[in-house]
């Protein structure tokens, strides 16, 4: 028979004689395994009093890990795959907008500049001022938000194509990555089953005990809890670990899908970057012909300029 004071997963575990195994602050008072362990029940009762926690301690583990496996599962549903491309989008839509405020702004920079050199002129917003504002809205503002449009235009063909392209590369990873993980809790959902056989196995030998009425346990009950307890601690340990493991994996696949959210986003923006700085040149071009033109409009209705 084994030894009832024995370690294992009820705990109680003593110094060896030689003082190998010091004792560590975190180890639990001596009466948990004392009250835990089948093991140690010398009477019916107690032995059915024992049973009770080991069969809640297998029901306990094994909904954690179904829980877990749902939770793993979660990201890969169609609606949060929907959610995970349409928050793509709207981030995308989003830098454009800033993208096509920075252009607008670039032209706007130019009108300030031009009514600043007028006002450096000692010109005022009166008849020759309204005269200013009617030429440049004809022959100045038009060729400046033409450009602002066009490279606007240009930005976004570059965007939707990138974010076509991103979002396929995204689409392609997740399914990859949803393969391993069904594979992952078709390997594992089998020990949270088995968790529960086992609870309901240890109820069941819970309740022959009680009708079994008070006094010794019988050699049957004894031979039979003593076989279930060293089931429940092998199969128990077993459990721990892979929650506790997949816990870990859980983590993994949570950041993974948003790495691949993140360098997709990040690949969005950079092939707008490489847009806007293929046309800075030409832009940068037309908004210094449209201010030439308006600096000499500029010249032409000054008030200091001689008739």
């Amino acid at each position: 028979m084994p030894d009832p004071a024995g370690s294992g997963c009820y705990g109680g575990a003593e110094p060896s004689p030689g003082g190998s195994m010091a004792r560590m602050a975190h180890d639990l008072p001596a009466w948990v395994a004392e009250l835990t362990d089948p093991r140690r029940a010398t009477t019916l009762d107690e032995l059915a009093d024992r049973l009770v926690p080991l069969a809640e301690h297998a029901i306990d583990v094994s909904r954690r890990l179904q829980a877990l496996l749902s939770e793993l599962n979660e990201p890969f549903k169609r609606e949060a795959l929907y959610g995970r491309v349409e928050r793509l989008r709207a981030r995308s839509t989003e830098a454009l907008e800033e993208v096509s405020g920075e252009i607008s702004a670039s032209g706007q920079q130019r009108i300030e500049r031009i009514w600043a050199a007028w006002g450096e002129r000692g010109a005022d917003d009166g008849d020759l001022g309204r005269v200013l504002r009617e030429r440049l809205d004809s022959e100045v503002v038009p060729s400046l938000t033409g450009q602002q449009r066009a490279v606007a235009e240009e930005v976004t063909v570059h965007m939707a194509g990138a974010l076509e392209t991103v979002n396929q590369t995204l689409l392609t990873q997740v399914e990859q990555l949803a393969t391993a993980v069904t594979d992952l809790i078709h390997d594992v959902l089998p020990l949270a089953h088995e968790g529960l056989n086992l609870a309901s196995r240890v109820s069941t030998l819970s309740s022959r005990v009680r009708q079994a009425g008070r006094g010794e346990i019988t050699a049957e009950l004894r031979a039979e809890s003593l076989d279930l307890a060293a089931a429940s601690e092998g199969t128990v340990a077993r459990l721990e670990l892979e929650w506790s493991a997949l816990g870990a994996r859980t983590a993994t696949v949570r950041a993974a899908l948003r790495a691949a959210e993140e360098t997709a986003f990040s690949e969005v923006t950079a092939e707008m970057t490489r847009c806007v700085e293929k046309l800075a040149p030409s832009h940068v071009k037309v908004l210094d012909e449209a201010e030439a033109r308006a600096m000499a409009l500029i010249d032409e209705l000054s008030p200091s300029t001689p008739s």
